[in-house]
């Protein structure tokens, strides 16, 4: 497996996967929306906002994860993750963990402090996330599964609570997604 940054020339291959997963796991409905949603994150959001990477096995992308800004009210460098696949055929072979390691790794060598996400506890504690509430760091939108709402440090001190709003990149600004 070669894991690498996300370049636009494979933006067909990524949305693909992207909805080909979700239409596997949730529906083709849920499949097209979270297509539409990767495709408007890469178009729309300026370069220096969101971050993409890839795993491939040979010339077949099988995961894909991307990191945007998100806006936080303590003013520390911070981004979230969203969205991830991995193609169906290779899930629970250690793919995803090793794309979302691979890709901390990277934003820590940027400088990047606090990283959030939204999604199954069980599974992004794997690779150091951990429960937070919105009580710790409020989300951009009410939450469906506040249990979900998850972060970790990338400079090794502990996720603070502040006061005030968060603010993620307009693709991601869809209450929907949340």
């Amino acid at each position: 497996m070669r894991l690498a940054l996300f370049n636009e020339s494979d933006i067909g291959p990524v949305v693909a996967l992207f909805q080909r997963v979700f239409s596997d796991a949730e529906g083709e409905a849920e499949g097209q929306v979270i297509a539409d949603f990767v495709k408007e994150l890469i178009s729309t959001t300026p370069r220096s906002a969101v971050i993409g990477f890839t795993a491939w096995e040979g010339d077949a992308v099988v995961g894909g994860i991307f990191f945007s800004r998100l806006i936080v009210p303590s003013g520390q460098r911070a981004f979230i993750l969203s969205p991830v696949a991995v193609s169906t055929d290779v899930q629970g072979k250690g793919v995803g963990q090793a794309l979302i390691r691979y890709g901390l790794d990277h934003l820590k060598s940027l400088g990047v402090e606090l990283v959030f996400t939204y999604g199954d506890p069980g599974y992004y504690s794997k690779v150091g996330f951990e429960q937070i509430t919105e009580a710790i760091v409020k989300a951009p939108w009410p939450l469906s599964q506040p249990i979900g709402w998850l972060a970790q440090s990338l400079d090794g001190s502990a996720v603070q609570a502040m006061i005030g709003p968060t603010r993620c990149v307009e693709a991601l600004n869809d209450p929907g997604l949340w």
